[in-house]
């Protein structure tokens, strides 16, 4: 029987997939570290701040680990695969990174402006965002 190989992989490694993961995974740092200050927490009253930012915090130790990881990834001759789990982050920082674009240009809030940056270069990541999504989670028949 032979093993499934991650073509995710080969896209993140061979292809450039890791420059829009890792900006996006740094986007997604960025975002949890300024959850205090993002207006969707303030309009809901900050009930649950406090929990939110504990898990932000967890969730920061988790990016750094994964930058890490992709870092020596890259590094590596072998195409190592990630699992399910690796995969499924990677897929909530592109998610996250993609969201506040949209929200960037569809509330024009200076704290999702500011959390985006380069405004012009985020509208052209959209489209490596969409792509990085498919190809994170192919593997071979």
């Amino acid at each position: 029987m032979t093993e499934k190989i991650w073509l995710g992989g080969i896209y993140l490694k061979n292809e450039g997939g890791y420059e829009i993961i890792l900006k996006s995974l740094n986007h997604y740092k960025k975002r949890l570290k300024t959850l205090d200050d993002s207006p969707e927490l303030k309009d809901s009253g900050a009930m649950f701040a406090s929990i939110l930012n504990q898990q932000a915090m967890k969730t920061v130790t988790k990016i750094h680990e994964m930058i890490e990881k992709i870092l020596n990834y890259l590094k590596d001759i072998q195409i190592v695969n990630f699992v399910d789990e690796d995969i499924s982050f990677l897929e909530k920082a592109l998610t996250c990174y993609e969201s506040d674009i949209h929200k960037a240009e569809d509330t024009g809030y200076e704290y999702f402006v500011n959390l985006v940056g380069n405004m012009l270069q985020a509208r052209k990541d959209l489209q490596v965002i969409k792509i990085a999504l498919l190809r994170i989670n192919q593997f071979s028949d």
